[in-house]
């Protein structure tokens, strides 16, 4: 791991089991479980925006709790620094909450409706002992203000904001504790479409003022590509494909990126794709396919792809693939 790796992903797997039935017990099955992540691994570097994509289910807000410990993963390691966070402990484990914070999807239930402004912002600034009580009001007017809401709103309650407000304090929740990396679930999926933009702007010039790692989960492509250095595609709980942001939409090399790719919606007739890039319904993360994950639906699928399941390996400079077509979304040579 290079020195400018943040935070690396090994192999990290998740399940969550299932009530089990009296007859199978007796009959000695094994429990059910979803399989939510299965074999996840990717670095992230200091400093840079990784935009994690993939259809809903596919383990993509599973992996972002993960990464902040909201949940233990079940296989594998995450290295922050190097240091597995599993065994951070007492103040160790404080510090790391403290550098690594998240922004929940759902502005509407991530904040306390009982509490004010000034309450929710001052708990995390006096739990983590950012201020001194003198200086938190003070502290308080400055994250409203970085976040672009006006000093009042410290006074009113969550449920007086609109969408978009309520969002901007909860960034302002994760930034009082000043963080180096925050993890963004699914940030403006809750909000209207002109509000979006308005979110995704301060989020980009938060980075650039503050100098921060940001993992930006969304299943919204046009975001992902504006705000992303580089790309992580995500199907039933594993990494498929990842690369820098231009490189991976311009010539994607697996075909369920393909697939994202030609499902987006095109404004232009002329460039709406007719190809059948995947077929059929997402596979139950309960039963999981063997081989490869993708091959009930790739219509490039062929014998080895049903029995060997393909791994993550180099396709170009910082880009890789897990898939068994080493040719697939290679350009052309040109003659």
């Amino acid at each position: 791991m290079t020195e400018d790796v943040l935070i690396a992903a090994e192999t990290i797997g998740k399940r969550f089991p299932l009530p089990q039935g009296l007859m199978s017990r007796l009959s000695g099955e094994p429990a059910p479980a979803v399989h939510a992540l299965n074999g996840v691994s990717f670095e992230i570097r200091r400093g840079e925006t990784l935009g994690v994509v993939g259809e809903s289910g596919c383990g993509k807000s599973t992996l972002a709790r993960c990464l902040v410990r909201l949940h233990e993963c079940d296989e594998g390691r995450i290295l922050f620094e190097g240091q597995d966070i599993a065994t951070l402990a007492g103040p160790a484990r404080r510090t790391f909450n403290r550098r690594v914070q998240m922004i929940f999807q759902d502005p509407y239930s991530s904040l306390n409706p009982r509490m004010k402004v000034r309450r929710i912002l001052g708990e995390a600034l006096s739990v983590h002992r950012m201020r001194s009580p003198a200086n938190i009001p003070a502290r308080i007017t400055e994250l409203l203000e970085l976040v672009r809401l006006n000093p009042d709103a410290a006074d009113r309650y969550p449920h007086e904001f609109s969408g978009g407000q309520r969002q901007r304090i909860g960034i302002a929740r994760a930034l009082a504790v000043e963080p180096e990396v925050l993890v963004a679930d699914e940030l403006v999926s809750a909000l209207d479409v002109s509000v979006q933009a308005q979110v995704v702007n301060l989020l980009l010039d938060l980075q650039e003022r503050l100098h921060l790692t940001v993992i930006f989960v969304a299943h919204d492509l046009r975001l992902v590509r504006h705000i992303s250095h580089r790309v992580a595609v995500m199907y039933l709980g594993k990494v498929v494909e990842t690369g820098p942001t231009e490189q991976l939409f311009s010539a994607p090399r697996h075909p369920y990126t393909r697939a994202l790719l030609d499902a987006a919606p095109e404004l232009n007739p002329a460039h709406r794709s007719r190809t059948v890039a995947a077929r059929g319904e997402l596979p139950s993360p309960i039963n999981l396919p063997k081989g490869c994950l993708f091959h009930t639906r790739c219509p490039h699928a062929f014998d080895r792809c049903r029995t060997e399941r393909p791994v993550l390996s180099p396709r170009g400079p910082a880009h890789e693939a897990a898939c068994h077509l080493t040719d697939f979304g290679k350009p052309e040579a040109k003659t």
